[in-house]
């Protein structure tokens, strides 16, 4: 038989009611850092195979990461790198119990964010020197 009150239910909510926790946001960028870091193995392996194959296959991976593309893949998964290894840590330290309180927790996702993003940029200055 059908619901006659379908429509007089409440609405499960949804994103767009709740916002989520810094720390809960961290936790899926780590997941997506995880990801993006592809990005760059996979132009790293290119530039790598292009290396040894050698010829018309290197001129076109050097170009390719020497690009204003390449760059910002480059440093996309520098970063990537960075942001997943601070919240490594963090994960760490959570699976032997600490750090789980809500306030510690959001002071670590802040730690996380401008952590990797100095260690970007200090990369990149090392890079450019």
């Amino acid at each position: 038989m059908a619901d006659v009150n379908r429509d007089n239910r409440p609405l499960s909510p949804h994103l767009q009611v709740y916002r989520l926790p810094l720390a809960a946001i961290t936790s899926i960028l780590n997941r997506a850092a995880g990801h993006g870091m592809v990005a760059g193995l996979l132009l790293l392996a290119f530039w790598l195979l292009g290396a040894a194959v050698g010829g018309g296959m290197w001129e076109s991976a050097d170009w390719l990461t020497r690009s204003w593309f390449g760059f910002l893949v480059l440093l996309g998964s520098c970063w990537a790198l960075w942001y997943h290894f601070l919240a490594g840590i963090r994960h760490f330290f959570y699976d032997a119990g600490e750090g789980l309180e809500i306030e510690t927790a959001h002071k670590t996702s802040i730690a996380i964010i401008a952590g990797s993003v100095v260690l970007t940029l200090l990369s990149l200055v090392i890079y450019l020197l």
